[in-house]
């Protein structure tokens, strides 16, 4: 009997290795934003910086490949003007694994905040990088969302009036006693 529990505890042992794969394990390129939500009190110019970081956990392919990082796509919603300009000429070309890169990916205006209306005051988008293991690949390596919150200011007669309230608050208070 005891000859067969061995037995039964060593088949159980080697089919639980036979089953346990290693997991699949990429190439990893990835972007992250300084600041990917930002907030104004009126309309302005943001500036948003990043990293880009490539980490190959893929032992098999040999540390793994370059990744040519062929250009972005830059997208937002409407009343946003984008310009990916800074990403282009300044982000290298081609990373290798265990490299990073930080600095200016783009820029993002917005409209002018008209009549205290809240329909634009809130902007998403999305820039995501576009490359692969050659010069003329398209894939997507990675992606990033954004957000801007412009917040209005108050009117200058709004602020005038709250002063002027206040004024004569003071004075009523000062002439009652």
């Amino acid at each position: 009997m005891k000859r067969f529990k061995n037995l039964l505890i060593l088949s159980l042992a080697v089919v639980s290795f036979m089953l346990a794969g290693t997991a699949a394990k990429a190439d990893t390129l990835t972007l992250t934003l300084a600041s990917p939500y930002q907030i104004s009190g009126i309309s302005d110019l943001f500036y948003f910086t990043g990293t880009i970081a490539y980490t190959s956990t893929d032992a098999a392919n040999n540390g793994g490949v370059t990744e040519y990082l062929n250009g972005d796509n830059l997208v937002g919603d409407a009343g946003l003007t984008l310009d990916d300009t800074s990403f282009n000429t300044n982000a290298p070309l081609s990373m290798n694994p265990g490299n990073s890169w930080t600095g200016l990916l783009f820029t993002a205006t917005t409209l002018p905040f008209v009549d205290n209306s809240l329909l634009l005051n809130f902007y998403t988008g999305s820039f995501s990088i576009v490359g692969g293991p050659d010069n003329q690949s398209g894939d997507t390596l990675a992606s990033e969302d954004f957000n801007i919150q412009v917040t209005p200011e108050p009117s200058s007669l709004l602020l005038l009036a709250t002063g002027l309230a206040g004024i004569a608050g003071a004075l009523k208070r000062r002439l009652i006693r």
